[in-house]
């Protein structure tokens, strides 16, 4: 009697291996999916340009050139920018048509949201909860327990601004900076 070297209802090894590698695969690379959101999370963001400084830009994405900017605004303008990591930053025009040598952030210090200039009052006013601050970014009235954050304003040598850390002492508050 002939013996038959294998059942119709048994995988070969061949195919048995290739099943086991398929569903590792997959196990694998549902595991390794997973895992990207984690450890990103964990890596903090690089804050950009060199030397910890950033271009500003526009509301279109658009470097912005200082002479073009201060002539096309008033006196006490305070206009939002793309600053340092991508936040909104206030860029100031002084009386005698120069901009000031710091930015604020406009993110309040309470909840996050962006903080609009109201200048009927000369504030800063959070239309969220009711948080207040001054001309300058100075909290004065709350819930939010901080100042908005400031950031250097600079001209660079092609007339373009340029935000930078500021790690100085608040001239605020007199305190050091908590932002960074």
């Amino acid at each position: 009697m002939a013996q038959v070297s294998g059942s119709a209802d048994v995988p070969d090894m061949g195919r048995r291996q290739f099943m086991n590698l398929l569903a590792f695969g997959t196990v694998t690379g549902t595991f390794v999916g997973a895992l990207y959101p984690i450890v990103k999370y964990f890596i903090p963001p690089a804050s950009g340009g060199v030397g910890g400084g950033v271009i500003a830009k526009d509301a279109l994405g658009n470097d912005i050139v200082v002479s073009a900017f201060v002539a096309s605004h008033n006196a006490g303008d305070r206009t939002l920018a793309q600053g340092l990591k991508g936040d909104p930053t206030y860029v100031i025009v002084t009386e005698d048509k120069t901009l000031t040598e710091y930015g604020i952030n406009s993110v309040c210090t309470h909840l996050g949201c962006v903080v609009p200039w109201n200048a009927s009052e000369n504030k800063f006013m959070c239309p969220c909860h009711g948080s207040q601050y001054n001309n300058e970014g100075k909290v004065v009235h709350g819930p939010a327990p901080l100042s908005l954050a400031l950031v250097h304003a600079t001209v660079t040598e092609d007339d373009k601004l340029a935000f930078s850390q500021w790690t100085e002492t608040d001239f605020r508050t007199g305190e050091a900076p908590w932002w960074t």
